[in-house]
């Protein structure tokens, strides 16, 4: 209660330690504090004494305590309120006093008004950190209708010569929190825009965060609402207006229900403390009446108390007194009684009656009642309210970046062994078979090309896996089996590694003459089984898939290479974009026999053919007068090149 950054409006004036946002419980023990009530505490309290409420016993029954407090504002809605119970809870945020009263002085003026009126004059909640509410007008509005939603509350920040400063925090947020955040997302490499981080918050400055971008090209909006969605720098709080009625039984109420609900409590206390000022004034002339007695019979009233024994009865039989008036009178000490003054006791009655008369009319009329209040709201308004710490300002929940946006982008190889292990090494100058593996290992497949792109494993069944390509261990090691981030089909093994854009073309064929072509992104899963594109009939294998250039007017013609046989035809035989299966016919080959080779030939292209340690080059005009279609045998190699095993497509320009 008297810290500052967690109650809009404290109730307590503490001095010494009492804690900081970073951390709220560190405050120091009681005999090194001291603490005093606010000019806001004593508002909640400064009618207790007036007849205001009904008292009962405490705990123990040794003390009295009141029922409720005769707060002269309306503290649930401007401190709020959390807690649970058997089967419910509340979450009431807090709110600004001089809008909150506005909100209540036009529900006085106008009974009839709705919600929509009354958040004219409360726009929403008022949190004690002066972070930005970003939730819609509509939504606000929707949630003082119903009495349920939530609230949203972002950091505020500015650029400093290129350096974010965070000024001020969501409510019940801490900065050390948010810095040790940010910090986990520089460890985990998942923020390579930001360079460092620094806490300058000091006495002068409650909350200043600095957060230094690795550079002036870093986007500092867009690297805050990647924070924002990621940390604490944004927060979202329940709004559950669940509060006890007048009779006792909880209920959410709506704005307008829960205003209502206590300007009727407000209006029925000063109706109680008008009341219980109305019998001290009655009383008050009451006993001015026996004194102006006393006065104007001085003599015999001091004659009767020097020497009756009961003076107190033969006063009230001789002038007609009360018992109330006759004690005041006998309580008189003879100095005072010897000194009243008509004049005196005639003032104090004048005025006395006149007020007297003043409350009746007041009670007597609920316009009047209602006029009082109103000018009591007003003025405690102006004498307790403050402007609005938490600027209200529409905007879109934050979203975080793309994982791929948060990795800097830069050209990596990925290397595959034979026992399916995998790592990561910079640069496109790799050769994957100078490195070293573990004992019974050595290189298989690797691919080039950016750390913000997804790598592709294919396994000997035809199912694919993927993974972020910046995630696999470096390259100085060993790396590490494929086997612990997917669950491949027993049995099988990777075969093939791919590292390209998601929307490259490639086709894939199997040694037992099928393929088909399909888009990388066709190929990727989130699944640890991965995804199944093509069937791999059993003994066949997969051949290294081929990239297809980008759509163009050039003719493209696939080569392929059987026990013996080359086939060469028009690539737009082949059915496009296949969704699966073992793909359409290649090649037509005997049961024995496998496709051995296949290459990507463009209209200028020259088709070499390897055999042991030769090669046979054909040129453009030697393979286009092979020209056939798919699904056919092809021609026979010529004489010493029966047993070509690879084809390879030269480049024509």
């Amino acid at each position: 209660m008297a810290q500052p950054f967690s109650t809009r409006y404290h109730l307590i004036d503490g001095q010494g330690n009492w804690g900081s946002p970073d951390e709220p419980k560190s405050f120091a023990a009681m005999r090194y504090t001291e603490s005093r009530m606010t000019p806001y505490a004593r508002l909640l309290l400064s009618e207790l004494e007036q007849g205001t409420v009904d008292f009962q016993p405490n705990f123990d029954g040794t003390l009295d305590e009141p029922v409720l407090l005769p707060a002269r504002v309306p503290n649930v809605l401007l401190n709020g309120t959390t807690g649970i119970a058997v089967g419910m809870a509340t979450d009431i945020p807090p709110h600004n006093l001089r809008e909150a009263i506005a909100a209540c002085v036009h529900l006085l003026d106008h009974p009839d008004a709705d919600v929509a009126a009354l958040c004219e004059h409360l726009p929403g909640p008022d949190f004690p950190t002066a972070g930005e509410i970003i939730t819609s007008r509509a939504d606000l509005l929707k949630m003082y209708q119903t009495g349920m939603g939530s609230v949203r509350q972002r950091a505020i920040y500015e650029i400093e010569d290129g350096d974010i400063i965070v000024t001020a925090l969501p409510y019940q947020v801490s900065g050390s929190k948010v810095l040790e955040q940010i910090a986990s997302q520089m460890q985990a490499k998942k923020l390579p825009m930001v360079a460092d981080l620094r806490d300058e918050s000091d006495h002068e400055n409650p909350t200043r965060l600095v957060i230094f971008p690795r550079s002036r090209n870093v986007d500092a909006d867009e690297l805050m609402n990647h924070l924002f969605a990621t940390t604490d720098l944004e927060r979202s709080y329940r709004v559950n207006m669940n509060i006890i009625a007048l009779d006792g039984r909880p209920r959410v109420m709506n704005l307008r229900d829960m205003l209502g609900e206590w300007l009727q409590f407000r209006i029925q206390t000063v109706r109680r403390r008008v009341q219980w000022r109305l019998d001290r004034v009655e009383k008050r002339l009451h006993i001015l009446d026996g004194l102006l007695i006393a006065y104007l019979n001085i003599d015999e009233v001091i004659h009767i108390i020097r020497h009756e024994d009961e003076p107190k009865a033969v006063l009230m039989a001789r002038f007609a007194l009360s018992d109330t008036q006759a004690e005041a009178i006998l309580e008189l000490k003879l100095r005072h009684l010897a000194k009243l003054e008509e004049m005196e006791l005639r003032g104090e009655q004048a005025d006395l009656a006149k007020e007297r008369d003043a409350l009746r009319a007041l009670l007597d009329s609920e316009k009047k009642l209602h006029a009082k209040v109103r000018e009591e709201l007003l003025a405690d308004a102006a004498a307790h309210g403050d402007p609005r710490r938490a600027p209200l300002i529409e905007a879109s929940s934050a979203q975080a970046l793309d994982e791929s946006a948060l990795i800097q982008s830069e050209p990596v190889t990925v290397v595959l062994s034979q026992q399916g292990w995998a790592r990561l090494a910079k640069g496109h100058e790799v050769d994957g078979s100078s490195l070293n593996y573990r004992a019974g290992d050595g290189f298989l497949a690797q691919a080039s090309g950016r750390s913000t792109q997804h790598a592709l494993f294919i396994d000997s069944t035809g199912r694919a896996y993927t993974t972020a390509a910046h995630t696999l261990p470096s390259a100085r090691g060993h790396g590490e089996p494929l086997t612990g981030r997917f669950s491949p089909p027993s049995g099988s093994n990777f075969s093939h590694v791919i590292l390209n854009a998601p929307n490259e073309r490639y086709l894939f064929a199997s040694s037992a003459a099928f393929g088909l072509i399909s888009e990388l992104n066709q190929l990727h899963s989130r699944q640890k089984n991965g995804k199944a594109f093509m069937t791999i009939p059993e003994g066949a294998q997969l051949l290294p898939p081929l990239l297809l250039p980008a759509s163009s007017d050039e003719p493209l013609y696939l080569a392929t290479l059987g026990s013996g046989n080359l086939l060469i035809f028009p690539l737009q035989e082949l059915i496009d974009e296949a969704r699966g299966g073992r793909g359409s016919k290649l090649m037509a080959l005997n049961k024995d026999e496998p496709l051995l080779s296949i290459a990507l030939l463009k209209a200028k292209d020259s088709l070499r053919v390897h055999t042991g340690g030769r090669f046979l080059n054909l040129n453009p005009g030697d393979w286009m007068a092979m020209l056939s279609q798919r699904a056919r045998r092809g021609r026979p190699m010529p004489r010493g090149f029966a047993r070509a095993e690879r084809l390879e497509s030269l480049s024509g320009g």
